[in-house]
């Protein structure tokens, strides 16, 4: 019997923030692709639109008016998913029909008055604008919730229609399920090791030099081992820190110069405005932040979804539906192809 090659022969990872696995199959790199490759002809987005619901001045669908902001611009989502108060549902003895309350508050942050920027293509300092706004909202919402979850949807493949450069914020008086499983999962980790889970991957993972895309001093961006998605990434700090307001003003000037340079990356991929949907999970707040949460490391995740060009990505259906994960291009074979690519966005190379 042959020796054997992660690069050549399938085998699952585990993912311990999750506890779960991921079937990983490199050989079927090698199959035939016969389906598209052309890169699509780029949107022309101007950089204001009267009929963009975003834009500075502009009246949403709510009837409410934008206010002429120059920076960053947060607001109530007019449609949130969560409210603030409203009647419990009952409780069942049944354990089969359980329900339980959920409050909480949206809103939706506009991170530059322009429609024809992204945040590759933003300034240092605007994206710094961008990462203070995110800790004041931490911070703020987190007295009163146990979870704030940030995120961002890029792109009409990510289910993001409107292309003015935005993010979402959700706080929930729940714990959601997978941060949940990682309050616990870390926990368990932290209470064995008596290290946070995360600090010792991140440790390691300099060490090895083998996933890691980028680095500057205080942070690693990087392909974690038990990645799902083809360019799947995570964004994390040296140094152990629980939530994104602990960060120091180096730390998120660092952040600020990290995150233009992965996302240049990704858009020169397949030159084209990558879409993604990225967040950040840290330690929950709430009630929590009386509590210990030595074991929580901050740390943001970027979940893209095109594999072979920019009109091919990847479904997750089926198998990986029905039973488990599954990758064709392994984790360090994603991670050499993101650090060859160049670190000016190819806008400015053809400008």
């Amino acid at each position: 019997m042959s020796t054997f090659d992660p690069k050549e022969h399938p085998h699952i990872r585990y993912n311990p923030l999750m506890e779960e696995w991921v079937t990983v199959s490199p050989h079927r790199m090698k199959r035939p692709w016969k389906g598209q490759v052309e890169k699509p002809e780029e949107e022309e987005i101007p950089s204001y639109d009267p009929n963009n619901s975003l834009c500075p001045g502009n009246t949403r669908s709510s009837g409410k008016v934008n206010p002429q902001y120059e920076g960053t611009f947060l607001f109530d989502n007019d449609f949130p998913a969560l409210l603030k108060d409203g009647p419990a549902p009952s409780a069942n003895p049944d354990p089969l029909f359980q329900s339980a309350p959920a409050y909480g508050a949206c809103q939706v942050m506009c991170f530059h008055p322009r429609s024809d920027l992204t945040l590759p293509l933003m300034s240092q300092p605007e994206v710094r604008e961008v990462i203070d706004k995110w800790a004041e909202i931490n911070t703020d919402l987190g007295k009163k919730y146990t979870w704030v979850q940030i995120f961002e949807n890029k792109g009409n493949v990510m289910g993001c229609s409107n292309p003015h450069p935005h993010c979402q914020v959700w706080a929930s008086s729940y714990f959601p399920n997978d941060p949940a499983k990682k309050h616990r999962t870390q926990r368990e980790y932290y209470d064995k090791h008596k290290v946070p889970l995360l600090v010792n991957y991140v440790k390691k993972e300099l060490q090895k030099q083998e996933r890691v895309v980028l680095q500057n001093e205080h942070w690693v961006w990087l392909v974690p081992y038990w990645a799902v998605w083809p360019y799947e990434t995570m964004l994390l700090p040296k140094r152990h820190v629980l939530r994104i307001e602990d960060l120091t003003s180096a730390e998120r000037d660092a952040l600020a110069d990290i995150m233009k340079k992965l996302l240049t990356k990704y858009d020169n991929m397949f030159e084209v405005s990558f879409p993604y949907s990225m967040g950040w999970h840290g330690a929950p707040t709430g009630d929590y932040l009386q509590q210990d949460n030595s074991h929580w490391q901050l740390h943001a995740l970027y979940f893209p979804p095109l594999l072979r060009s920019a009109t091919v990505k990847k479904f997750m259906v089926g198998y990986e539906m029905l039973a488990q994960s599954q990758r064709d291009l392994t984790a360090e074979q994603a991670a050499e192809k993101l650090k060859s690519l160049p670190d000016v966005h190819y806008k400015s190379q053809k400008s």
